[in-house]
This record gives C-alpha cells, structure tokens and sequence, in this order.
C-alpha cells in the first residue's frame, strides 16, 4: 500500500531529477522512480569532499544494476565562505550549492526535482528544507506520507540490498558548530570512521569533531568495544592525513543523531 502510495505521487511528475546521496531514502526513491519510469528519470549525486566515497561508490553500483541515467555534478559549497563556517544551517548552503549545480544540468525545462525527504524529517531541524522550497523541490515521500520504517519496508519488499543500511548523513555533519572544515578533515573523518567499523564490527560510528578533538561516538552498549588499542590506531590513521587531529578519544556519551548541530551536546 505503501508503495502504491509513492507511485501515485511520482505519476503526477512526469520528468523528474533525484537528488541521490547514497543513502536508504534517496536510492529506494531513485531506483522506484526510474522502474517506473526510466525514460523521464535523471539521477543525480554529488561529488563533494562531504560525501562519503562508499555513498559514491554505491550510487554508481546502482546506476550499472539499475541502468539509472546518472549525472555525477560537483557542487560547490567548498567555495562558499557561508558553509565553511560551519554555522549550525550548514546544510542550507550546502543544499543550495547543490541544487544550483543540479540545475545546471541539460535535462528538460520541465523536469521537477526531488529530494529523499520523508515525513519524519519534517519534525527535526532541517535547513535544508528550506534550500529546497527556494529551488521549488519536491519530497515524493513526504506528499505520500511516508516515514523512515516505511522507506526501508519498501526497500525490503523490493529485495534491495541497501534496505539495512546505516543511516549516514554528509561527513560536515561530524563537525561541531563553528568548526573549521577541510577536505582532508572530512577525508580523515571517513578514514577514521571505517576503521573503527573494521576493528570492532559496530555499525553506528561517529568521529566528531570539536575544535582541535576528535569524539568517537557510538551506541552505549558498543562502548567497550572501543578499547585503548583500536583509539590509538584509529588517532595515528587521522593523524596521518591530518597533523591538527592528534587528539582521539572516546566520547562518554552515546550516539545521538545531530549532536554536532548543537551548540551545547
């Protein structure tokens, strides 16, 4: 039923441009518009210091399986002095950035651009929401009235492989408000995140980063996981790529989403 419900709002969009970072929301919205309409679907990603290169590399699999007709663009909110400032709307600017970018790409005058934005994003702090009402983007899950169970269930339904995944939203979101970012920062973030997954098995992991100090946060009854060894090793693969980060610790408190958003946490 769900998934009728997205067909019927996707059918009133005729030509349409997915936004598509790599994660659950946006995929199964991709891979559902294209399948039912594969003529008049244009997917785009992001090619971004922001963007995980697993996210990448996903999005590429799934173009070559599901013959998407993909748009890689650069957007360039590394060249906004407003995003790198890291204020807590970062994602407005980086929203933005990318909407311009894919804009910019020749596909039809009418096209209607759309975003993996579901129901249960509307009760969180969202700057990037308003990006996308600027840029006149749709969120076919919110107009169908779906939530993050009902995204994966339909990407269960459907046999997708990405229905499990982790949630794991743009790299900058690791950065504590007012924190300098850098690309090798952002690099170093990644590296330091996948390592901690290798060594330990835990899914959830976040390096946040505050100030000069690296945060590694995960769920409470993950924590001993995370023992002396596995920091260190994970502080020397960061500091190798990026000398300023030569302080790693794990963080006390467990995940919460959006932490780094918040001026207190």
């Amino acid at each position: 039923m769900t998934l009728t419900r997205l067909h019927e709002v996707l059918e009133a969009m005729p030509t349409r441009i997915v936004a598509c970072s790599g994660g659950v929301d946006s995929m199964l919205l991709a891979t559902v518009a294209h399948r039912a309409a594969p003529h008049s679907t244009v997917v785009a990603h992001a090619v971004t210091p922001a963007v995980p290169a697993a996210a990448t590399a996903r999005v590429i699999a799934s173009a070559e399986t599901e013959n998407w007709a993909l748009q890689l663009v650069r957007s360039k909110e590394f060249d906004d002095e407003r995003y790198l400032a890291i204020p807590r709307n970062r994602c407005y600017f980086c929203k933005s950035n990318l909407y311009a970018a894919i804009r910019e790409l020749p596909t039809r005058d009418d096209a209607t651009m759309l975003s993996g934005a579901n129901v249960d994003d509307l009760g969180e702090y969202r700057p990037g929401l308003i990006a996308a009402e600027e840029n006149e983007v749709r969120h076919p899950y919110v107009e169908a009235g779906l939530g993050k169970e009902d995204i994966r269930s339909i990407a269960r339904e459907l046999g997708l492989d990405f229905a499990e995944l982790p949630a794991s939203p743009c790299l900058a979101s690791r950065l504590y408000t007012g924190t300098a970012v850098t690309p090798s920062r952002l690099r170093s973030i990644e590296i330091g995140e996948d390592l901690v997954r290798r060594l330990t098995g835990i899914d959830v992991v976040r390096c946040r980063l505050r100030e000069e100090v690296v945060l590694i946060e995960v769920q409470a009854e993950d924590h001993a996981l995370v023992t002396a060894e596995v920091i260190d090793r994970v502080a020397a693969a960061m500091r190798h790529l990026e000398p300023s980060l030569d302080q790693v610790v794990l963080d006390d408190k467990p995940y919460r989403p959006g932490r780094a958003l918040r001026l207190l946490a």
